[in-house]
């Protein structure tokens, strides 16, 4: 199926021609599959990128099929009393997002339309923000992580069941890091499958996910490296916390070259929080014991920007064994690699 019009696939011959001058950034934008708003890191999406990442979607969801996820899906946005009980804000303030509103009278309205009618007659850069001091915080705050939402959903439920939860989530979340780098978005989907259990349970799930993982960046045609990590915690105190996540292996990434010329990009990460959220939000299992928690997040945008960087740019000549398992029998092809990689973990005969 030709998935570019004619004036994307003359874009993206002519971003070719330029050569390699141009940025990921320019030439995806050049070709029409991401749309410039005029704001770092905020794009518009084509239909050949939401496509792709739609196939993408369909794939992950068969690697998980046999953990019998719930499936729960939440607007990018949650209560902020949630918010502040998670302790995001102790690790990554420079990072969250608050949606506020105005809730003032007709005084205070008209405060904001003459400050808002100061604010437009200056250029877009130099607008003056006065009008924002008519608006209130709300109850409600950008999602951060797409996993936060699950949390104290699962804690109003009561125990876990022995054989704990696993949960399949899908979000748009938001993060303040505006850049170049379209890999780096401040708004872009996480898709993650978390696992709610005992420490053995959890660490048993990130361990296969990390297979699984690799296994479907392989199946993409896409290099795969896997190494330890640690979240970018803020001021002069994440040193310290960074590098007890690393000590202690609490997490895993996934890593592609993708946009960033410094080096490659997290694409996939796997992580351990212990006994954190459980202790946050009183989660606990069927013993009465403090439930530990993990998941593993696919980053939807950035998979899907690293096949468009190897791949190219007209997906109608990316690999056959890549077009087969995106827009052929998508199951069939998760499920034989489970298979042959289960093969040769039991030291079998694969053929």
């Amino acid at each position: 199926m030709n998935l570019m019009t004619d004036a994307a696939a003359a874009a993206a011959a002519d971003a070719a021609e330029l050569g390699p001058s141009l940025t990921l950034r320019d030439e995806m934008l050049a070709a029409g599959l991401l749309i410039d708003t005029g704001e770092n890191g905020l794009y518009g999406r084509s239909q050949t990128f939401e496509d792709v990442l739609d196939r993408l979607n369909v794939a992950i969801t068969q690697l998980g099929k046999d953990q019998q996820p719930e499936v729960l899906r939440f607007p990018p946005a949650m209560r902020r009393t949630d918010f502040e009980d998670s302790e995001y804000l102790k690790s990554f303030p420079n990072l969250a997002g608050t949606i506020h509103s105005f809730c003032g009278n007709d005084m205070g309205h008209h405060r904001l339309l003459r400050a808002l009618d100061d604010a437009m007659a200056e250029r877009d850069d130099d607008r003056d923000d006065a009008w924002m001091e008519q608006q209130k915080p709300t109850r409600v705050v950008l999602t951060p992580a797409a996993c936060y939402p699950i949390y104290p959903v699962m804690a109003r439920r009561g125990p876990l069941p022995a054989e704990g939860r696993t949960v399949d989530v899908l979000s748009y979340c938001f993060r303040h890091e505006p850049s170049l780098d379209p890999g780096r978005m401040q708004m872009f989907r996480q898709r993650e499958y978390v696992r709610l259990g005992s420490a053995e349970q959890v660490m048993a799930f990130r361990q296969m996910w990390i297979e699984r993982g690799e296994l479907l960046v392989e199946l993409l045609k896409l290099p795969v490296e896997v190494d330890l990590a640690n979240d970018p915690f803020f001021g002069r105190g994440g040193k310290i916390v960074a590098d007890s996540q690393r000590a202690q292996a609490l997490k895993f990434e996934l890593l592609i070259p993708v946009a960033d010329p410094r080096g490659k990009t997290a694409c996939l990460s796997f992580n351990y929080h212990m006994d954190h959220f459980g202790a946050i939000w009183k989660i606990v299992c069927d013993d009465g014991s403090v439930a530990h928690t993990g998941c593993v997040g696919f980053g939807m945008e950035r998979i899907t920007l690293a096949l468009f960087r190897h791949h190219g740019l007209d997906v109608n000549a990316w690999p056959d064994e890549v077009r087969a398992l995106l827009w052929g029998d998508t199951e069939a092809r998760v499920a034989h690699a489970m298979q042959m990689t289960q093969t040769a973990t039991a030291g079998g005969d694969p053929a």
